[in-house]
């Protein structure tokens, strides 16, 4: 995994799967890529992705709703929006639970 703030980047995943099944990268990099066009689409189509022992995402509508400028402190009204949202699998929670325990000193 990149140092870059611990975090799992696109050519991460890239590597992993040239490495674990032993193909070049050019054909890893389209995999990640056909993978990622895919969830895009199934979203944009407003379809669930789910993933068994990882999670769900879905599209979820938020209505419009009345906000407040941060700038200039006036009222505005937010306009209705489209968002993503994900939900973990029990598989998922227990492992990160399971990492967080560890973590923990004993008292």
């Amino acid at each position: 995994m990149s140092d870059i703030n611990s975090c799992l980047t696109k050519a991460d995943l890239v590597e992993s799967v040239h490495s674990s099944l032993n193909i070049d990268k050019i054909k890893a990099a389209e995999i990640i890529e056909d993978l990622i066009e895919l969830v895009k689409t199934s979203l944009a189509e407003e379809h669930k992705v789910m993933i068994s022992g990882f999670g769900v995402f879905e599209v979820k509508s938020k209505h419009a709703r009345p906000g407040r400028n941060p700038q200039t402190g006036g009222k505005i009204t937010l306009a209705p929006r489209h968002v993503v949202r994900f939900k973990p699998s029990q598989l998922l929670r227990k492992v990160l639970n399971d990492a967080v325990a560890e973590q923990e000193p004993e008292a």
